[in-house]
């Protein structure tokens, strides 16, 4: 079975159709026996069908397998979160909101502004703690257009987008932070593994500087989110 290394984590599974294939294949590594396996019955593909009729099987399948790989995440200590993920000087800022608010035209404005930057994952970016730092890394579950890099970066920050006439950022309080993130996230159905979610976003919490930043389209909106995040601490 093909075996793929994601966010650190080796995991196999034997994708049926292209978009699972195709997305996954920068991050393929040797096999292991060490591989977490990951697959998806058919009847659960079928199942899905009355829910996403819009979906084909291939997107039926990658959703499936995506939820499959971060559910393991949170029982590695990690969490996945729906944001579009910047690089800028190795580190990462994440950028969350519902979607259609304008995560990747936010960060498109990173990649103008900061030559250099990169999109680290413009979806489902997977975060996770080691020797006491938050991390960043991509994956292949990267949204509509496959935006991923096989890498891990440090987490420099988050913030939570709210579209404004002006550009402003401001510090979110740590029960705020929590409802945003889990509201952003994966919440598996097992109580003990979210339980678990919980300990890990707690986590996230402490280490990493969390804003709401409020913004246009113009570029300075990318300004005032880097000039404020960059220098963020955490106490």
């Amino acid at each position: 079975m093909p075996c793929y290394n994601i966010a650190g984590i080796p995991v196999s599974y034997d994708a049926l159709y292209p978009t699972t294939r195709t997305r996954s294949e920068k991050y393929r590594c040797a096999p292991t026996s060490a591989a977490f396996p990951i697959s998806v019955p058919p009847e659960e593909i079928a199942a899905l069908r009355e829910e996403t009729p819009l979906l084909t099987d291939d997107l039926r399948e990658y959703m499936c397998i995506g939820k499959r790989f971060y559910e393991y995440l949170i029982s590695r200590g990690g969490m996945m979160l729906h944001a579009s993920a910047v690089v800028v000087d190795g580190e990462a800022y994440l950028f969350s909101a519902p979607s259609g608010t304008g995560k990747s035209t936010h960060t498109a404005l990173w990649l103008q502004r900061f030559p250099g930057s990169y999109i680290l994952n413009d979806d489902k970016p997977a975060l996770f703690l080691r020797d006491g730092h938050v991390f960043a890394a991509g994956t292949p579950f990267s949204g509509k257009f496959d935006e991923s890099v096989n890498t891990v970066v440090p987490l420099r920050a988050i913030a939570f987008l709210a579209r404004s006439a002006d550009n402003r950022i401001e510090p979110v309080d740590d029960r705020r932070a929590l409802y945003e993130l889990l509201n952003q996230t994966t919440r598996p159905a097992d109580v003990a593994l979210y339980t678990r979610l919980l300990q890990n976003t707690a986590g996230v919490i402490e280490k990493t500087p969390i804003y709401r930043l409020y913004c246009n389209m113009d570029l300075r909106a990318a300004e005032v989110a880097y000039e404020t995040m960059r220098k963020g601490e955490k106490s």
